[in-house]
């Protein structure tokens, strides 16, 4: 058995809102099934408990003490009142109150009151789950439950308490069975895979359970090799969803071994894809790149995950499949999303990011896009898939994508509505020997405006100068939705991270930047107008941080074709740099 698995021995209703999830009749119908589809017999004795990789904190227990039940980001009073009977604050917060990963909290207080008020926390889910909201049935959150249950299993049952041990263990019966009919249910992606890990690791964890582990090898290890791409990332091209993967992944691998079983080829494949891919990911402060749904960086998780690399070798410059460049050339490193939008199952975060790239240098982040906001800041999550919270290109303040619910019955865009394009996005990396090219374009302005945009960008390998060019051709003439478009307003966007200070160089065209770590480089173009404006700066863990952007404007007219060439450099001296390079000519490698 591992060293990280727990032997064991055998031994007032609220008013709430239906929070979206499978109806009543939907959930009867899956019950029923649930005794025919699940293969395993009812659950009679614990023998392991998988190790909790996430990071726990004990300050929760006095909190919960106190009557305040704080999660996703909100917080409840609950005071006498069971947390499953009262109105929930949001429905991340009741995601997460369903899915009971505040256990581990609990646990790492390690005191008598925290293990008591744990007991009765899942005795009240256990007697009141007939008046649970629909939400607490989502196949994916009661894979959730189950895998907390089983990871934190030692702290709520008492071997000397046979009936509540007995209790417990009819309701994981329970919900494993309901699970067996549902999975499938589930949202693609990250939430499938969670579903059909809880039913494994029931069948790991439980005595006799030989035939579920079988059962449902075979559809996880197909769903990992979908999922994860052969580069190592995941199909809805969130770094972010590679660390959420990995927390459970990797104790499901101990589990098997625990159990003197050989982990499927699929799950040791997968982990050690997904590996490399972290590190690819990585930007210079040791943050996660923010594309496509990425947040603030869970620095803590990042660390465990990758505590368990056994390889730790240089990261590729390319990851064809899930469509991202990664340059890191002398102290700079350049991240850009050169890939189509993921399938629309899994584009629900997906942003309208196309070419869109971050840089930092050593290890001070410099250009970013937003990012995604924290679960308790959605009111930001619209604003943030747009093209305009990313360091690219914009046409009249518009989205180079399509998101499903835009503009229907004249309401906003859902925060999770699937994403589409942009049309005809295609990019790549070439090394030209004294420099690296990405290259790209895409149509995603076409349909609107008959404009299509072309980026190219490059590297010196010193990573000291980076020499660009954004072009938009209108072959046939602008148009607009209405067809009252005489000119179009383009507008280049730089994120800046919030430790960079901007300032207008002397020549009123040119920006002066100045990293955390001293460093200071220079922003210089052809543009029209250039402005330094008021920027958000989205993934941070406090909420959304104020910060700059540097902004290349100018307007499209009767031409059929502009250029705007613009470049990074870093100044060696304090100087105001050399003079603007053009990408189309031979690009000099920077003092």
């Amino acid at each position: 058995m591992a060293a990280d698995s727990q032997p064991y021995e055998r031994g007032g209703r609220g008013n709430t809102p239906r929070l979206s999830g499978p109806g009543p009749f939907r959930r009867f119908m899956l019950a029923s099934m649930a005794s025919i589809s699940y293969p395993g017999t009812k659950a009679e004795q614990l023998l392991l408990a998988p190790q909790e990789l996430r990071t726990a904190d004990p300050s929760f227990a006095t909190e919960l003490y106190n009557g305040h039940f704080g999660l996703a980001g909100r917080l409840a009073e609950v005071n006498a009142e069971s947390p499953f009977a009262i109105v929930p604050p949001s429905e991340g917060w009741a995601r997460e109150l369903y899915g009971f990963s505040w256990l581990r909290h609990l646990r790492a207080a390690g005191s008598e009151l925290s293990r008591e008020q744990a007991k009765a926390l899942v005795q009240d889910f256990i007697a009141l789950r007939r008046s649970h909201q629909a939400l607490a049935w989502k196949p994916e959150i009661v894979g959730r439950r189950v895998i907390s249950w089983l990871s934190n299993s030692v702290l709520v049952l008492d071997t000397g308490e046979p009936q509540a041990y007995e209790t417990f263990l009819r309701a994981l019966t329970s919900q494993l069975r309901y699970l067996s009919a549902s999975y499938r249910d589930a949202p693609d992606g990250v939430p499938r895979l969670v579903a059909l890990m809880a039913l494994i690791y029931a069948g790991l964890c439980i005595a006799e359970q030989q035939a579920v582990v079988e059962r449902y090898s075979r559809p996880f290890g197909k769903e990992l090799d979908r999922q994860i791409l052969p580069d190592g990332g995941h199909i809805s091209r969130n770094p972010d969803a590679l660390v959420e993967l990995l927390l459970d992944l990797l104790p499901l691998r101990q589990c098997f071994v625990a159990r003197d079983r050989p982990p499927p080829k699929q799950l040791t494949d997968a982990i050690d894809r997904i590996m490399p891919a972290l590190r690819f990911f990585r930007t210079g402060d040791g943050t996660l790149v923010r594309f496509n749904g990425a947040g603030p960086t869970p620095t803590d998780a990042l660390a465990t995950v990758l505590a368990y690399d056994d390889v730790e070798g240089t990261p590729v410059r390319t990851a064809a499949s899930s469509g991202y460049v990664r340059l890191a050339c002398g102290p700079t490193v350049l991240m850009c999303d050169i890939g189509p939008a993921p399938a629309q199952s899994v584009s629900t975060c997906a942003h309208a990011g196309f070419f869109s790239f971050e840089m930092s240098s050593a290890n001070s982040p410099m250009i970013v896009n937003c990012g995604s906001p924290a679960v308790d800041h959605e009111e930001w999550r619209p604003f943030a898939r747009s093209t305009a919270a990313h360091s690219t290109l914009t046409f009249e303040e518009s989205s180079s994508a399509t998101f499903a619910s835009e503009g229907a019955n004249g309401g906003e865009m859902l925060s999770d509505a699937a994403l589409t394009g942009p049309l005809n996005a295609q990019a790549a990396l070439a090394d030209q020997g004294d420099n690296f090219r990405i290259k790209g374009s895409h149509d995603g302005y076409v349909a609107d405006f008959g404009v299509s945009h072309a980026r190219q960008l490059l590297i010196a390998p010193n990573g000291l100068l980076i020499s660009s060019e954004d072009k938009l051709s209108a072959p046939a003439g602008l148009k607009s939705p209405d067809g009252g478009l005489v000119a179009g307003e383009y507008a280049i966007r730089f994120h800046l991270h919030p430790s960079v200070r901007a300032a207008m160089a002397a020549d009123g065209k040119s920006v002066v930047l100045t990293l955390g770590n001293g460093e200071t480089w220079k922003i210089s173009s052809n543009a029209p107008e250039t402005k330094i404006e008021e920027s958000f700066f989205l993934a941070d863990a406090r909420g959304p941080q104020p910060t700059s952007q540097v902004v290349l404007g100018g307007f499209m007219g009767e031409a059929s074709e502009v250029r705007i060439v613009w470049n990074i450099e870093r100044r060696a001296d304090g100087g105001d740099g050399g003079r603007l390079v053009d990408p189309n000519e031979t690009a000099p490698e920077a003092a």
